[in-house]
């Protein structure tokens, strides 16, 4: 057997490239398959010059398979190439190399992922490494084919870049096109309401139009009926006036005879001459020109001259004055005459007092002063039980009073008034009670805490509870087994400073003089000031201005008079030596040290306290002076005088009135002293609803 080798196919040379050419082109012209292998493809290598060797043509005319080419030594001794005789030589196959290089293609693809990112530059990898070993095996082409490789990459790269760098352009674009496609659907959307609203308004100018030609037609209707009309009255005028004349010629014919004619007036029109009348025009152009001439010199000599009237009118004036003037002189001469005189006599009463006043303090060194007995007042609990201790008293019994109102003051301990009914719940204890001698301050506070504790427990309980009940209860709470000490401490404090007027308040509560509705009445009062000045303030400076405070003052009392808010504004600016500008209301609030109210506040209570007595006095008007009065007198005189009442506060009045309680009241035909029942809704928070309805 002969050996077979596998040969690589030399570069061909022009000639052999262009005959293959040309024998291609002849096989397409003719239409004729030349067999590989046959006589006549031997023939043919022969006449274009085959050189000697077995070369291997795949894949030249065999697709995918390989001719093996071997050397076979002929008996003849004639050379020929592989693949030019009748026989052929062997089994097709491909290539080694090629079958490798497909091979680790296969591999290198297979062994890719497609889902993850870049798939397509790696097989391109793969790719790159098949081509750059096929370029290495190739000794011959390698440097045109590492050419092409390279401009391939080079292209590959600029595309690479051109891409990268419309890429934001690309997006940009894509950004573009949303914002151009919603402005052109903004657009679309704008130009849909105009033109549904150009349509509606084209269809009612239509309807404008039709009710336009509607109404032209029926004025152009009744102008041709009024057109007729006038025809007809024209015609009837000229027929009217056609006959007038027929019968003024008929009463002519008949007033003269048939010779007569009627005389004509002739009016004689005067013609006058055309120079005569430029003559007297220049005639009286001359007058003209010497008359402003001479009102021009006038003007000019006589421009400041008074006229005679008026200075005689002047003159006139002039004197009268002098004669004032004389007069006052004199009365001034003799008032300085008395001045003088009074001067002299005040100089000499000067004299005198100050002679006096030397005696009197002499008399005053001398003698013993007389005591002011009015400052125990403030000592002994106000000017009312000082008075009603001292009243009709001598000085040495008045010094006796005060005393022993001082030893008992001063004294360490209280002594107990018992635990007998008769005495107070908070009260009730028995022996010696130490006397805890509570300042002005220290009073206010637990009175405050009494009345914040008990609002809290009623507002809890939701009804009221007893005063004195909750003193003691509070008192215990607070100071347990010395909870006697402090009442009868505290007892004492109020009745010793009874001129404050909460301290006063609370005692005259707890004493029963007065119903706890006045003190709740109070302090909603003043909060509800509070509110509204609150309310009131926009720009929440805590400042007002005068108006806007007299305005808010107006708002929170609207049925106060109005010298009423005048008197509280005139107070609010005195308390804040305040001259105009903007006031810091809430100062208005603050308290002094021992807890009291300024003057402002004090003022809202007193004058409410009036109103309230004021509000009785006309009840007790409307009343008209009965003596007793039942539970429907009351009600009929409150509805005359206050219609604003409603049901709920005028029932509640009725039962503190008669002291009875609210579902006692429709059945109550007990009549009352009219008086006790006044003195009972004073002691109550009772106020006008509305304003007093108007006298007829």
């Amino acid at each position: 057997m002969s050996t077979q080798k596998d040969i690589r196919l030399p570069p061909l040379s022009s000639f052999e490239r262009l005959s293959s050419e040309c024998q291609h082109n002849a096989e397409k012209r003719t239409g004729r398959q030349v067999a590989i292998g046959g006589p006549g493809s031997c023939r043919a290598s022969t006449r274009v010059g085959c050189t000697s060797g077995y070369l291997s043509t795949w894949p030249a005319h065999v697709t995918s398979q390989v001719v093996q080419q071997g050397r076979r030594h002929t008996s003849g001794g004639e050379i020929r190439n592989h693949g030019c005789g009748d026989d052929f030589g062997g089994p097709v196959g491909k290539p080694r190399f090629l079958e490798q290089l497909e091979s680790y293609l296969k591999k290198e693809l297979q062994a890719l992922d497609l889902q993850q990112p870049k798939v397509q530059e790696r097989k391109l990898q793969a790719y790159r490494e098949v081509f750059g070993c096929f370029i290495e095996d190739f000794k011959t082409y390698k440097p045109l084919l590492c050419a092409i490789k390279n401009e391939y990459e080079i292209t590959l790269a600029y595309l690479r870049d051109q891409i990268r760098e419309l890429e934001p352009l690309r997006a940009r674009l894509v950004v573009v096109s949303e914002q151009c496609e919603k402005r052109i659907l903004g657009l679309r959307e704008e130009e849909r309401v105009e033109i549904r609203a150009l349509k509606q308004e084209r269809q009612h100018r239509q309807k404008v139009i039709e009710n336009m030609r509607e109404t032209q037609s029926s004025l152009q209707t009744q102008v041709c009926c009024l057109q007729a009309d006038l025809a007809a009255q024209y015609l009837m005028y000229r027929e009217e006036c056609d006959a007038r004349k027929l019968l003024i010629a008929n009463i002519s014919s008949m007033s003269y005879g048939p010779d007569e004619e009627p005389e004509e007036e002739q009016e004689e029109v005067e013609i006058e001459d055309p120079v005569k009348e430029k003559l007297a025009l220049k005639v009286c152009r001359e007058d003209l020109t010497k008359a402003q001439v001479e009102l021009n010199r006038l003007h000019a000599e006589y421009g400041d001259v008074v006229p005679r009237r008026d200075w005689e009118t002047l003159d006139h004036t002039h004197k009268e004055n002098l004669l004032k003037l004389e007069t006052l002189q004199k009365d001034f001469d003799q008032m300085k005459a008395e001045y003088d005189t009074l001067l002299e006599v005040h100089k000499q009463v000067t004299t005198q007092r100050d002679s006096l006043q030397g005696e009197l303090e002499g008399f005053k060194e001398a003698s013993t002063p007389r005591p002011e007995w009015e400052q125990c007042a403030d000592v002994l609990g106000g000017s009312e039980r000082w008075a009603d201790l001292s009243q009709g008293q001598s000085s040495q019994r008045r010094l006796e009073i005060l005393l022993a109102e001082l030893g008992g003051k001063n004294s360490e301990f209280f002594t107990g008034l018992g635990t007998s009914d008769d005495v107070p719940i908070y009260l009730r204890y028995e022996g010696q009670l130490k006397n805890h001698r509570l300042k002005k301050n220290a009073v206010v506070r637990i009175l405050k805490e009494v009345w914040k504790e008990k609002v809290m427990e009623d507002g809890r309980r939701n009804e009221s509870s007893n005063l004195p009940e909750f003193l003691q209860q509070h008192l215990e709470r607070q100071y347990g087994e010395k909870a006697g000490e402090w009442a009868y401490s505290l007892v004492e404090g109020i009745r010793q400073h009874q001129k404050d007027d909460s301290v006063s308040l609370f005692n005259d509560i707890l004493t029963g003089k007065v119903d706890e509705s006045v003190y709740h009445g109070q302090t909603h009062l003043l909060s509800n000031l509070l509110k509204v000045l609150i309310q009131g303030d926009s720009t929440e400076s805590g400042l007002l201005s005068v108006q806007d405070f007299r305005d808010n003052l107006q708002m929170a009392f609207p049925l106060k008079r109005a010298q009423d808010i005048d008197e509280l504004v005139t107070t609010a600016q005195a308390e804040l030596d305040n001259n105009g500008g903007s006031l810091p209301y809430q100062r208005l609030y603050t308290e002094d040290a021992d807890g009291k109210h300024k003057d402002f506040l004090n003022l809202v209570k007193k004058q409410a306290s009036t109103e309230r007595h004021m509000y009785i006095s006309q009840l007790r008007t409307q009343l008209g002076g009965k003596g007793e009065v039942t539970v429907a007198d009351l009600r009929a005189a409150f509805k005359n005088i206050d219609p604003s009442l409603d049901a709920i506060t005028l029932d509640w009045v009725l039962t503190m009135a008669f002291q009875i309680h609210q579902g006692e009241l429709e059945q109550h035909t007990t009549q009352m002293d009219t008086e006790l029942a006044l003195q009972h809704l004073l002691a109550i928070d009772v106020t006008r609803a509305g304003p007093a309805p108007q006298q007829d």
